[in-house]
């Protein structure tokens, strides 16, 4: 059963949407630093600097943030960011530089809900946005705070068992600690396990869905799945009820109101209120997106749409070379067909003939395709951006890609102008 990858990817994508809905929206650029011959990042107006393999940043007026003295940084999240002295020596520093929390931990995470959650010495405690100490570093295993409250381990044999409990953000215990496992709340519940069952609790520690579950993801938009132990097959619930029966061997991810999921080993889609909307008779199937997922059926694929209408028949071919194959990128997507590759628009049609050797998704106006043998880039229209000269090309990313010319790995702009190790190299 893969259902606890599919929690992993809830709990991991629910903890970066709220850490990214306290943060806002950046404006991100990247740019070339010839002092250091490499590539930096521009984040809200501050500036990562590399000198001698370690890193600092400034402001884009050239102002000195702080010098290149860390040996790895993240990039600005809102105010902070964090760095590192060593590998297991972590903190954040604010966009002053400021290390609000010194690189003396083990492990760090970004503020939630007002607290830093910080390891040393092993244990785990909270700092708050000054740097101040104010849960001290006593739990074998914590979450950060949501709804008020942080899922947190102790041990009465040091260490040997854990048992979980919520703790407020004075350190209080609101639910005693007597799960073997227990997820951080969201939407005013938390996944617990005990005796190798999972359910789910409110607030109040009462037990919403009983704890008799194999297996129970987290709860997202008031929706959540658990696995029967005597059937070993998954439903879909609500808050209130089960939306469906337990038929579901997998769920595969959940985008734009529908879930992927998977019925005697073929796979459909079902929406937030449990209808199959499109029924369970693929091959293989792709989580929506932009309102289209790539299908197959024994070996042969296309593209439907969020209704379940055909949009690319289902007779191309997937040699697995190219993940995003099928997918639209910028209203084109890439599809192969005996061994060539060309691109169709969001109607279906075959808009850049299937010619090309291989191919890659478009980003910023434009793709790398291989022809005889060479790579250069294509434009919407199929029309050459940048010549075909290079032994192997990369999709562009804030405004640079990556090519192999004579044996050498260079970075180039969109008109195909080398930008990094350039030393004088002449492309076209």
């Amino acid at each position: 059963m893969t259902s606890f990858k599919f929690n992993l990817i809830l709990l991991l994508s629910l903890l970066s949407a709220m850490t990214l809905r306290a943060q806002g929206d950046h404006d991100i650029q990247v740019i070339d630093d010839e002092a250091c011959g490499c590539e930096l990042y521009f984040i809200d107006g501050i500036q990562t600097t590399q000198q001698d393999g370690r890193f600092g940043f400034k402001r884009a007026d050239g102002t000195v943030i702080v010098p290149n003295k860390y040996m790895f940084v993240d990039k600005f999240h809102g105010n902070y960011c964090i760095v590192y002295t060593d590998y297991y020596q972590t903190g954040i520093i604010d966009r002053t530089g400021r290390e609000i929390a010194p690189c003396i931990y083990q492990d760090i995470t970004y503020p939630s809900e007002g607290l830093i959650r910080v390891q040393r010495d092993g244990f785990f405690g909270y700092l708050d946005t000054t740097g101040r100490t104010v849960i001290e570093s006593q739990y074998y295993s914590a979450s950060g705070f949501f709804d008020g409250l942080a899922a947190v381990a102790v041990s009465p044999d040091s260490g040997e068992t854990l048992v979980f409990g919520f703790i407020d953000t004075a350190a209080r215990w609101v639910i005693q600690p007597r799960f073997q496992y227990a997820m951080p709340f969201t939407e005013g519940r938390a996944v617990v396990k005990e005796y190798d069952r999972y359910g789910m609790i409110d607030r109040t520690g009462r037990e919403v869905l009983p704890i008799k579950y194999d297996y129970v993801s987290m709860l997202e938009n008031g929706r959540f799945f658990a696995l029967d132990p005597a059937l070993d097959r998954l439903a879909l619930f609500s808050k209130k009820k089960a939306l469906t029966k337990f038929v579901y061997q997998d769920v595969l991810g959940y985008s734009e109101g529908l879930y992927l999921v998977v019925r005697d080993s073929l796979y459909g889609f079902i929406d937030d209120r449990g209808r199959e909307v499109i029924p369970c008779i693929y091959s293989s199937a792709t989580p929506m997106k932009d309102g289209f997922a790539h299908v197959s059926i024994r070996g042969r694929n296309g593209i439907i749409d969020r209704r379940g209408h055909v949009l690319l028949p289902l007779e191309y071919d997937d040699s697995g070379f190219r993940s995003e194959a099928y997918v639209f990128y910028e209203g084109l997507a890439l599809v192969e067909k005996d061994g060539r590759y060309g691109y169709v628009d969001t109607k279906g049609n075959v808009v850049i003939p299937i010619k090309y050797e291989s191919g890659y998704k478009f980003t910023e106006g434009i793709a790398p395709v291989s022809l005889k043998g060479s790579w250069g880039y294509i434009d919407h229209q199929g029309n050459t951006a940048i010549p075909f000269v290079f032994v192997a090309a990369s999709p562009f990313e804030y405004g640079r890609a990556e090519v192999v010319f004579r044996g050498e790995v260079y970075k180039i702009n969109p008109q195909g102008k080398c930008l990094k190790n350039c030393h004088g190299v002449k492309f076209f």
